[in-house]
């Protein structure tokens, strides 16, 4: 028989072997619960749509089989971009009230025949002018008496590097004088008036120079030109020189069919080229328009000198920093309406006054 002690002693044995049997495991299970890294989940990206664009319906017709169908299109509504602050607004022109609340910063109208002011607003300040620098190209083109027929030559030299605007008489095309005067009057063609500018004796430097000596010669104290074609903002004016411009540039009977022409054709190179006014209302059969420029850079506005007949009157119109494609236009048309309604030969004091 085995005895008890023996049996106590046996067990003795087994419960240490088991004891440290067992320990291992449960210290390595007990570790491995302690260095087991902490996984963190990555955040899942929620896909963001795009904002879809603007949309509106376009109303077409269409012939289908012979017969009429109206067809509805959805397309984008283009994003309107805000025109950059022009020199008038920077200098808070933008502020003056008138009567006649026109959108234009800068208005003048005078009689041509007894050079009395009918309309005035800010009239004194000088800003940029755009393209009716090319009023004064023209006074000096024609004034210069050089051979109207001469061919002249597109260049690199009148592509142009102020704006970056495009043309459409390319690089190596060739037009004579008047052609190119045409265009640049009409058309404000920015190619042809620098082309004008280059042929000139003496290259453009000179002719820039004659430029401001004929302003300082018709009293334009308020005037100065850097360029033929009026890209760059530092060709500069006020309305009241502008009238004295616009005066004297009614006497070239060239110039006042040149700027009044609603279309006319060019043929460099041999290839018809088709070129249209850029004031509408010269085509307006209600207009009798004597003479017209219009212009526009950013720093300008929009811009435009014109004598019209009004009421049986020689009137000359000036308005620059125009805010709006057509208010210019729009504003030749209320002082118009206003003019008809004043139903008197002399206009009143009060017209000048109003606009102050």
């Amino acid at each position: 028989m085995v005895k008890f002690a023996e049996i106590a002693k046996f067990t003795r044995k087994a419960l240490v072997v088991f004891t440290f049997a067992a320990l291992p495991v449960a210290l390595i299970s007990a570790h491995a619960a302690e260095t087991k890294k902490h996984v963190v989940k990555k955040p899942v990206a929620h896909k963001v749509a795009a904002k879809a664009p603007a949309t509106k319906l376009v109303r077409h017709t269409v012939m289908v089989n012979g017969k009429r169908r109206v067809v509805l299109q959805r397309v984008a509504i283009a994003p309107v971009i805000p025109e950059r602050a022009s020199a008038g607004d920077l200098a808070g022109l933008n502020h003056a009230n008138d009567s006649l609340d026109l959108k234009s910063n800068v208005a003048y109208v005078v009689d041509q025949a007894s050079s009395q002011v009918l309309f005035e607003k800010n009239s004194e300040v000088s800003l940029p002018i755009a393209s009716i620098t090319k009023l004064m190209t023209s006074l000096v083109v024609v004034e210069a008496n050089q051979d109207m027929n001469e061919m002249i030559e597109v260049t690199n030299e009148d592509i142009d590097k102020e704006k970056g605007t495009s043309s459409r008489l390319k690089i190596g095309a060739k037009l004579s004088r008047t052609d190119m005067l045409h265009i640049a009057l009409m058309s404000s063609e920015n190619r042809a008036a620098s082309a004008l500018g280059r042929n000139y004796p003496g290259g453009l430097p000179a002719f820039v120079a004659a430029m401001n000596t004929k302003a300082a010669q018709l009293g334009m104290s308020d005037t100065h030109y850097v360029d033929s074609s009026g890209l760059s903002p530092h060709n500069v004016a006020s309305a009241r020189d502008l009238v004295k411009l616009v005066n004297a540039a009614y006497q070239q009977p060239l110039i006042r069919q040149y700027s009044t022409d609603s279309k006319y054709v060019v043929e460099p190179g041999g290839r018809p080229l088709q070129y249209s006014t850029s004031n509408h209302l010269v085509a307006n059969p209600g207009w009798e328009i004597g003479l017209q420029k219009t212009g526009y850079i950013a720093e300008a506005g929009r811009c435009l000198v014109m004598q019209a007949m009004i009421e049986g009157r020689a009137i000359v119109m000036v308005f620059l920093d125009s805010k709006g494609k057509y208010s210019r236009q729009a504003d030749a048309g209320r002082i118009r309406k206003w003019l008809e309604t004043l139903k008197s030969p002399i206009m009143a004091k009060s017209p000048a006054l109003a606009g102050s």
